[in-house]
């Protein structure tokens, strides 16, 4: 008996010599780290628009899988969510009217992608639709949830190709390059019309075409020099605002028609 017992103790020992090793050398998981060049961006009257850069690096990577090319990277910044409402117009003796309505609450007021490569070439599509990733999968929550599908699906197309066409909504292919194995940098695109407040900077980690992780940080736009505080007065005062807003039209139209009067 104390043979065997010897001889299973022995077996035991091998089995956990060989389990602590296997342990000891399992690969770290692996992650992602983004910072933002600036976190403030000050704009005035005459913003035309600017470039964004983001610096990331992937934590723990696989120095095969780097050397294949299998890490993607997308780089989202995605601006402050607010109402907005979508109008139909039609034409109506001649004349176009807005006829149809549908308001949206939540939707991000800009979205710029950056990628390694096309999105196709990344992940499936029902990866996109998980993550909420992407200007076609970004889900726009109707006001109203009693309207149909078909209506909703209609002014939500509306509302994403005029977010397009402003520039507001925006792909930028190739935006996202690595550096080395483990360093990479993004350049995303903000508009001239860029929106007020704060964004969100989000960089998703991708491993032959499947998820690993997510990582974020916030960047802060705000108006600056006389363009500010008109912002601050107009948000603060609304009413006062209004009142001298008013009044300046009527006196620019006063003295205009003084200016221009015939004698």
């Amino acid at each position: 008996m104390t043979g065997h017992k010897a001889f299973a103790t022995a077996i035991l020992l091998s089995v956990l010599a060989a389990i602590v090793p296997a342990k000891a050398q399992s690969p770290l998981p692996e992650g992602i780290q983004i910072g933002l060049s600036t976190d403030n961006v000050s704009i005035t009257a005459g913003f035309s628009g600017a470039d964004l850069t983001i610096f990331g690096s992937l934590e723990n990577p696989d120095p095969l899988v780097a050397r294949q090319n299998r890490y993607d990277v997308i780089v989202v910044l995605e601006g402050p969510p607010r109402p907005v409402v979508v109008r139909r117009k039609d034409r109506v003796l001649g004349v176009w009217v807005n006829l149809d309505s549908e308001t949206f609450e939540n939707v991000p007021m800009s979205y710029s992608v950056a990628t390694t490569r096309p999105l196709q070439d990344i992940t499936e599509p029902n990866s996109y639709k998980q993550l909420s990733l992407g200007a076609s999968n970004i889900y726009m929550q109707p006001a109203d949830a009693g309207d149909s599908p078909a209506t909703i699906e209609e002014f939500t197309t509306a509302l994403r190709e005029r977010k397009a066409a402003t520039g507001l909504y925006s792909e930028n292919v190739g935006g996202v390059q690595f550096l080395s194995q483990n360093l990479f940098r993004a350049t995303v695109r903000l508009a001239p019309n860029v929106p007020v407040g704060t964004h969100k900077a989000r960089a998703f980690l991708f491993k032959s075409g499947l998820f690993i992780k997510e990582s974020s940080a916030q960047l802060e736009i705000r108006k600056s020099g006389f363009e500010q505080s008109i912002f601050r007065v107009a948000h603060n005062y609304s009413f006062l605002y209004g009142v001298f807003a008013i009044s300046l039209a009527m006196l620019t139209g006063w003295l205009g028609r003084l200016i221009f009067r015939k004698d």
